[in-house]
């Protein structure tokens, strides 16, 4: 067995209780002594902190950054103001979702971030792509606080941070610390994202979670609290076998790039999904589920309709502490897909109903200005 890679907050994690576990090839805490359903609860009451150091932190340099990285993603790039973020997808020849990621246009190169399962592999397909394009790996660590709380402990940190909307970045300085701060993050609820130099991690860590609002926040309440905000997680809901039109990521396809548009297609597997886009030939999509009761509804949930016919699959499930229900997104026919639909999942040989619901399963935070 590989040994396990750690984050520049290990010790800190160790030292606040948490239980460590693989995830992504790295050592991560899964929840702190707080609990997960706790965690979950107080970051959609208050803010908590989350490590997500694992994840990959790139940089794109070269002539032009933007048009070249538009040859592997079917986003609009060139038309992305500076300080703005966007969400992409590396696509392959055959229309499949190689990986999902964040891309902030810095000026004069791109700061990507991506999964941190595929960051080898995504690595090595920019370098393969981008031709005379530096591809740089950071070394940084990278914390996310989330919660409707979130901006006022942004107030007293860095008040500067506050003037970003929803996915715009800039640069900062926290206590003497430079940072790089997006206002995103993966719960459904206000909050930044912050890349910080990897000597300096724990002490921004601590001064945070030094407020009164924030707890840290393992790996299980983020789970529940992107499911509950209808986010894909790659590897379960999306994969090199799904499409960005299956997945019901049109929206992550830039119209530029669309037929029709002013730059259509240049991307992997192009062809295949702009006559997704164009014709909706498609046969399943990603829909969210609802379930009744209190019993969850784990991945790889077989859906089936009334009459027993086999219709889909659970890709990400269980019980939403903020709905107060089962909550699942996973794959069924378009037959199934419209929203009141009523299907049911095999759970240990026991039928359990399910409704087809729109997502986010809540009203997310995000702070658009």
């Amino acid at each position: 067995m590989s040994q396990l890679k750690q984050t520049p907050l290990q010790a800190l994690h160790v030292e606040l209780g948490g239980k460590m576990v693989p995830f992504a090839g790295y050592e991560m805490p899964v929840q702190y002594p707080l609990g997960v359903k706790k965690e979950h609860e107080h970051t959609r009451a208050a803010c908590g902190l989350f490590d997500v150091s694992h994840m990959g932190q790139i940089l794109v340099k070269g002539p032009h950054p933007a048009e070249a990285l538009e040859t592997l993603v079917p986003s609009d790039l060139v038309g992305l103001a500076n300080g703005m973020q966007r969400y992409g997808l590396f696509t392959s020849e055959e229309g499949g979702i190689l990986d999902d990621l964040m891309i902030v246009n810095a000026g004069e190169y791109l700061y990507l971030v991506v999964n941190a399962a595929c960051k080898d592999q995504d690595v090595a397909h920019l370098r393969r792509g981008l031709g005379e394009h530096e591809v740089e790996v950071l070394d940084r660590g990278l914390m996310a606080l989330q919660g409707p709380a979130a901006a006022t402990v942004m107030q007293r940190c860095c008040p500067e941070a506050c003037d970003l909307v929803f996915m715009q970045h800039g640069r900062y300085s926290i206590g003497g610390i430079e940072v790089w701060i997006s206002r995103s993050g993966y719960t459904g609820e206000d909050g930044f994202e912050i890349s910080v130099a990897a000597e300096n991690a724990e002490a921004l860590a601590r001064r945070l979670l030094a407020e009164q609002e924030v707890e840290a926040i393992g790996l299980g309440a983020r789970d529940s609290l992107r499911l509950e905000a209808g986010l894909c997680l790659y590897g379960h809901d999306i994969d090199a076998h799904t499409t960005p039109v299956e997945a019901g990521l049109i929206w992550a396809i830039g119209k530029p790039r669309r037929r029709g548009g002013e730059r259509p297609g240049g991307f992997p597997g192009a062809d295949i999904i702009l006559h997704q886009v164009a014709e909706k030939d498609h046969h399943r999509k990603r829909v969210g589920l609802l379930g009744e009761g209190r019993a969850p509804v784990r991945e790889g949930a077989e859906l089936y309709t009334e009459d027993d016919k086999s219709i889909g699959v659970v890709t990400s499930g269980g019980f939403g502490p903020s709905i107060g229900k089962p909550v699942a997104m996973g794959y069924v026919g378009i037959e199934q897909s419209q929203v009141g639909t009523q299907v049911f999942a095999d759970v240990r040989g026991k039928r359990l109903p399910m409704i087809v619901s729109k997502m986010p399963f809540f009203t997310p935070g995000y702070h658009r200005g």
